[in-house]
């Protein structure tokens, strides 16, 4: 006869705040922080006493977080600025997020998502939208495993002439003029900035793998590993970005994400990693191959209509240009880096979707619930799925891709993926990034844009 188990009682947040902070007796300060539509980290800082009373009460942040552009301002379209008196939601802590910043003496960190004051879930949180799309496929018995990969930029904080340029190799003070993939000597000329990296996501808890050069001077890829929780990967993937800016501001450069900082090189991507579990923890991908194909179809059909939520920014499209390892037209294959949807080789139990289109100016939270949504349309519509493209896909035709920030933001605003992600949530999104756009086109003069082009 087994004997009764008793069951563990869940840690309360209050108990991890002051656990944490019992352990850190020396904090002063505590960053509490979320990411706005546009991937932005903001937040507060507060005394790190402070810390217990906000685990069980949360903390005020105004609505209109969400309605900020790229530069900072309040986009009154999107509803969440003065028409609604500006008013403020309650915002609670992610524990798991709590840890050190170890480039700040006696400081930490900590994640936080948006509520209703009524405890509801608060609509224009991409946290909160990324949350609610995972919650739709857990109901069906799908359970996406996620991993994130950011590439980025080391540039030489000591820019000439306000353009961009490579770093200097810290061993032989020559400025990078070559691309040098999987090259083992860049590592190590980087070897200290790497191991910097390392050191921080080990002391945050972030799970960083692969470190590799990339196909530009100063370009590097970090792959975050595999998550069972794609909550967490993407709350991982915003702390990444953090730290390797604070590592690389330590070095003496700049890193940037920038979907385009040179015309002459390749993009900055975000690479999105996606297969299916069950409840057994077991990929359904693996032997459900119609499974697969219904997930592929619904990606490629929702894919020109994403672009706008997976391209986010005016950059964004320069980005898009042939024979730079860039998407162009929604397509598929196995083992193939010129598609958008590749099956990377490998075995049976490791089958996923690697979706390539996104630039690593995106909003890890919105990439993925627009990925979510494409999946589950997909399945519930049984849709079906296009042949894969072997060999070079501009070759093959297939439905094109916008490359203009208007075609994306048009196709996205007559979408099926807008009704799938939620009216209010698509209409905030929509109206902050059409004031950018507009914006954008109003300021630049032709001198301007001529300067521009060359930058980018």
């Amino acid at each position: 006869m087994l004997k009764h188990q008793p069951q563990i009682q869940p840690v309360s947040l209050l108990q991890q705040a002051e656990d944490f902070l019992a352990l850190h007796p020396g904090l002063e300060s505590i960053d509490l922080m979320l990411s706005d539509m546009n991937g932005v980290i903001r937040g507060k800082r507060i005394e790190a006493a402070s810390l217990p009373k906000i685990a069980e009460e949360g903390m005020c942040l105004p609505a209109s977080v969400f309605a900020l552009d790229i530069c900072g301002e309040t986009v009154e379209e999107t509803g969440l600025g003065f028409e609604q008196g500006d008013s403020d939601r309650i915002c609670h802590l992610l524990p798991h997020s709590l840890s050190l910043i170890p480039w700040k003496k006696n400081a930490g960190q900590a994640l936080v998502s948006m509520h209703e004051v009524n405890g509801d879930p608060f609509f224009a949180d991409p946290r909160q939208l990324l949350s609610k799309k995972l919650a739709s496929l857990h109901q069906q018995g799908l359970f996406p495993c996620v991993a994130i990969e950011w590439e980025f930029y080391l540039l030489d904080a000591r820019s000439e002439n306000r353009q961009p340029q490579a770093p200097l190799l810290p061993k032989s003070q020559q400025r990078m003029k070559q691309t040098q993939v999987y090259s083992l000597d860049e590592l190590d000329e980087f070897a200290e900035f790497i191991r910097d990296i390392q050191d921080y996501c080990h002391t945050q808890n972030i799970p960083s793998d692969n470190v590799i050069a990339e196909y530009a001077p100063g370009q590097f890829e970090v792959t975050l590993q595999h998550q069972t929780d794609p909550l967490l990967a993407c709350d991982q993937a915003i702390l990444l970005k953090r730290a390797i800016k604070a590592v690389a501001k330590q070095h003496g450069y700049v890193a940037t994400f920038m979907a385009k900082p040179y015309a002459e090189h390749s993009g900055n991507g975000c690479h999105v990693h996606i297969s299916m579990l069950d409840h057994q923890g077991k990929n359904r991908f693996a032997n459900d191959l119609q499974l697969l194909e219904y997930s592929l179809a619904g990606l490629l059909e929702t894919m020109p209509q994403a672009i706008a939520l997976l391209a986010p920014n005016a950059n964004s499209y320069r980005r898009f240009q042939p024979d730079m390892f860039v998407p162009l037209q929604a397509n598929w294959g196995w083992d193939n880096r010129t598609v958008a949807l590749r099956i990377p080789s490998g075995s049976k139990a490791n089958r996923r979707i690697e979706h390539r289109v996104s630039g690593a100016d995106c909003n890890p939270y919105i990439v993925m619930a627009a990925l979510f949504a494409g999946i589950e349309y997909g399945i519930s519509q049984k849709l079906e799925c296009p042949p894969p493209v072997s060999g070079d896909a501009s070759k093959v035709p297939a439905p094109a891709l916008p490359i203009s920030w208007e075609q994306a933001l048009d196709a996205f605003s007559e979408s099926t993926l807008w009704s799938l992600l939620g009216d209010d949530f698509s209409h905030v999104y929509y109206a902050n990034k059409l004031n950018e756009l507009q914006r954008f086109e109003s300021q630049v003069t032709p001198l301007e844009q001529q300067w521009y082009q060359q930058m980018v």
